[in-house]
C-alpha cells in the first residue's frame, strides 16, 4: 500500500509540475484511488481482532446477528434521517458480520449442519431481491456516480444481505473447490495468483487507465454505442489486452514483492503493549489518509494533496516503528550474548 501510494504520488508530483491539464490529472488521481476503500476497513478489522475474537469466543453465532441488526438500524437512519456520518458505523458492522463469520466457519459452527448454508445463500438472496425490487436500493453492488442511495457508501441492509448469501454460496461450493485444488495441477496454478492478490487489487487500475490512453485518446479503438452489440463484442480483445497488461505489471513489480516479504520478515517482530502507542496512531493517521484518498482521489483539483500524502508517509512509518525496534534489539542480543561468552 505505501509503494503504491508513494509511486502515484511521486506520478502526480511529476504530472503537476509539467503542466498536465488538472481536470484529466483529478480525474486519473481519483481512478487510482477509487479501490482504497476497501484499505481502512481491513486496517480497521485487523485492529480490532481481539476484540471481535473475544466476542465471538464468548457468544459465538450470536454476534453476526447483533451486528446485523444494529447495521440495519443505522441504514434506515441514513435512509430515513438522512444521516451520512452515522453511516461510517456500517463500514463496520456490516463487513464486520463477515469478518464474524469466518470465525464460526473456522470453528465449524457454520459447517456443522448442511441447511446451514443453504438458509444464508436462499435467505440472504431473497432478501437482497426484496430490499432492491420493494426497497430504495439499487442492484449495483459498486458505486455508481449520481446513484442515492449507494449500496457500498455507506455499506446497506441490501450489502448486508448480499455478504450473508453469498458467504452460504461460498460454504456450499467449498468441498467441491477444496477436492478440486487437491490436484497438484490446479494448486500450481492457483498458488501464484492467490500470493500476488494485494498486488492485483492495488494495481489493476493501472493497465485499465493506460490502453484507454493508448487505444481512445489516440482514436485507434472503435467506440460503439454502449450496450450495443459491437461493444459487447469488443469485451473480449478489451479484456485480453487488460489481462496482458496487467500479467506484465505484477510480473514486474515480483523482485519489489519479494524485497517487502523480506523487510516484513525482519521488522515481524511486536514491541510489545508498552509501546504500542506508534502502531495505534499510525494506524489512525492510515485509516484518515486512505478514507480521504479514496472520496477525493490521488490529485483533487489537479493538485499533490499533502495532507493524506503526509499521512500515509508518516502513517506507514509509525506502524513499523515498533517492529524495527524490536527487531533491532533481538539483532543485538546474539552480540551481546557473544561479548558475554568471549570475556567469560
Amino acid at each position: 500500500m505505501a509503494v503504491y501510494s508513494g509511486a502515484v504520488f511521486l506520478a502526480v508530483g511529476v504530472c503537476s509540475a509539467a503542466g498536465v491539464d488538472p481536470d484529466t490529472l483529478a480525474l486519473v488521481g481519483w481512478a487510482m484511488a477509487m479501490q482504497f476503500w476497501f484499505l481502512p476497513v481491513y486496517l480497521l478489522l485487523s485492529a480490532l481482532t481481539p476484540a471481535l475474537y473475544a466476542a465471538h469466543r464468548r457468544w459465538g453465532p450470536r454476534v453476526p446477528p447483533a451486528m446485523g441488526t444494529v447495521a440495519v438500524a443505522v441504514d434506515a437512519l441514513v435512509v430515513t434521517a438522512h444521516a451520512p456520518y452515522v453511516g461510517l458505523l456500517d463500514y463496520v458492522l456490516v463487513w464486520g458480520v463477515a469478518y464474524q463469520l469466518g470465525f464460526c466457519w473456522r470453528d465449524g459452527l457454520l459447517t456443522g449442519r448442511r441447511l446451514v448454508p443453504f438458509a444464508m445463500a436462499a435467505g440472504g438472496g431473497l432478501a437482497f431481491a426484496a430490499l432492491v425490487a420493494l426497497g430504495p436500493f439499487p442492484v449495483s453492488l459498486i458505486l455508481v456516480t449520481g446513484q442515492s442511495p449507494s449500496n457500498t457508501d455507506p455499506p446497506s441492509a441490501a450489502m448486508l444481505a448480499w455478504v450473508v448469501a453469498q458467504v452460504g454460496l461460498s460454504l456450499l461450493a467449498a468441498p467441491r473447490l477444496r477436492r478440486l485444488l487437491d490436484r497438484e495441477r490446479v494448486w500450481r496454478m492457483v498458488r501464484p495468483v492467490g500470493a500476488a492478490s494485494m498486488t492485483l487489487y492495488l494495481w489493476h487500475m493501472l493497465p485499465v487507465l493506460a490502453v484507454a490512453a493508448g487505444f481512445y485518446l489516440t482514436g485507434l479503438a472503435p467506440e460503439p454505442t454502449l450496450g450495443s452489440a459491437a461493444w459487447w463484442g469488443l469485451r473480449v480483445p478489451w479484456l485480453l489486452v487488460l489481462g496482458a497488461v496487467l500479467a506484465c505489471v505484477v510480473s514486474a513489480l515480483r523482485p519489489l514483492e519479494r524485497g517487502l516479504g523480506v523487510l516484513y520478515e525482519r521488522t515481524v517482530p511486536d514491541a510489545g503493549l508498552r509501546r504500542a502507542w506508534p502502531l495505534w496512531l499510525g494506524l489512525a493517521m492510515n485509516v484518515a489518509a486512505l478514507g480521504r484518498l479514496a472520496v477525493q482521489g490521488f490529485a483533487p483539483g489537479g493538485r499533490l494533496p499533502v495532507l493524506p500524502a503526509t499521512g500515509v508517509l508518516l502513517g506507514t512509518v509509525l506502524v513499523m516503528l515498533p517492529r524495527w525496534t524490536a527487531a533491532g534489539r533481538l539483532d543485538e542480543r546474539p552480540e551481546t550474548t557473544t561479548r558475554t561468552a568471549d570475556r567469560v
